[in-house]
């Protein structure tokens, strides 16, 4: 009992990592990525879609990002999504496919992105500690139906506290990473 709550609490904290990584990758850093507009969703045929089920993403150059859609009659959509999304990217159509250039950074937005990432940092954090506070609670009801003894549960509650600073630890660690990746110019 006490090994599946703290497996489970592991695991849900890995997930609130992967989410973070996840997260963090769509935030512009200057350089071209497919995770930039892979995920946008395109109005196809009245379903929303991500694009990347509508065309291949690729990228030809740092700055640039190549979208070539399956079919030329999605186009118009993909074109439109991007346009209305908060990307702040301008695309342009030669008919065939659609290209978006990154422009560099300055120094001001670089900064805002920063806290951005700092603050998605910190909702990292705060998911980790809510993880901690409902396997320490599951731990509790154990001990109140005596299913486990206290002593039992003491340990356990220490075994989740080093999963909690450990996983704190890297999603600081991810933070750091894409701020020194965002003010590298």
């Amino acid at each position: 009992m006490i090994n599946e709550v703290i497996a489970d609490a592991k695991d849900r904290m890995d997930k609130a990592l992967e989410a973070l990584r996840h997260d963090l990758m769509t935030i512009r850093t200057g350089r071209a990525t497919p995770a930039l507009v892979e995920h946008l969703m395109i109005d196809y045929y009245g379903t929303p879609t991500p694009l990347q089920q509508l065309a291949t993403i690729s990228i030809p150059e740092a700055q640039q990002i190549l979208i070539r859609p399956y079919t030329r009659g999605d186009i118009q959509a993909i074109e439109k999504a991007i346009a209305k999304s908060d990307l702040g990217l301008t695309p342009t159509n030669d008919g065939q496919v659609i290209r978006l250039t990154i422009p560099a950074l300055n120094e001001e937005r670089r900064r805002e992105l920063t806290k951005v990432v700092n603050k998605r940092g910190e909702e990292a954090r705060v998911a980790v500690r809510n993880i901690r506070r409902d396997a320490n609670k599951d731990l509790t009801d154990l001990k109140k139906e005596s299913l486990i003894s206290e002593d039992d549960q003491k340990r356990a509650e220490e075994k989740i506290q080093e999963l909690t600073d450990l996983h704190i630890k890297k999603v600081d660690e991810i933070v750091k990473e894409k701020d020194a990746e965002i003010m590298t110019v």
